[in-house]
């Protein structure tokens, strides 16, 4: 989800919401309702106007391996000239996850979810090295993924 946009200032029954949501995306609206004290209508509307206004998505998370893809990377890049112009042709590929703009060693960090080293290798090498603008690359391959959540902000 895209971090451009002016922060949300959310009441606490909206985060009691994502917070039910964060700990179950199935949860029905009935359930969340009795959680914080709303009507199942009210809660709809609530979660509607979070996922409208960019606050929130429902989205399934699946571990890449299980879906047969057993290799990820960080990429780190180094640009030259518009670094955001750079970071919007990255955010077309389709194998790349995540994109940053950063400051430091790289201008942009981008995540990438492959079948295995080759298909990393030709993404790599064919692709986000083809990028107008792309000087540089280091890959830090991930050897295990030891932790992973989605639930900051409200628990």
């Amino acid at each position: 989800m895209p971090t451009n946009a002016r922060p949300s200032t959310l009441d606490d029954v909206s985060r009691a919401i994502v917070e039910q949501l964060q700990i179950d995306g199935r949860k029905s609206y009935s359930d969340i309702g009795r959680a914080v004290d709303l009507s199942e209508a009210a809660v709809r509307q609530r979660v509607q106007k979070l996922i409208e206004s960019g606050v929130m998505q429902i989205v399934a998370i699946t571990d890449p391996i299980q879906m047969g893809f057993n290799r990820q990377a960080m990429i780190g890049i180094r640009t030259t000239g518009d670094s955001r112009v750079v970071a919007d042709a990255l955010s077309k590929i389709g194998a790349v996850e995540y994109v940053v703009l950063t400051a430091g060693s790289f201008d942009i960090m981008v995540e990438v979810v492959c079948t295995d080293d080759g298909d990393l290798l030709d993404l790599l090498n064919g692709t986000i090295r083809k990028v107008t603008g792309v000087v540089e690359t280091e890959v830090f391959t991930y050897l295990q993924l030891k932790k992973q959540q989605y639930n900051w902000g409200t628990l």
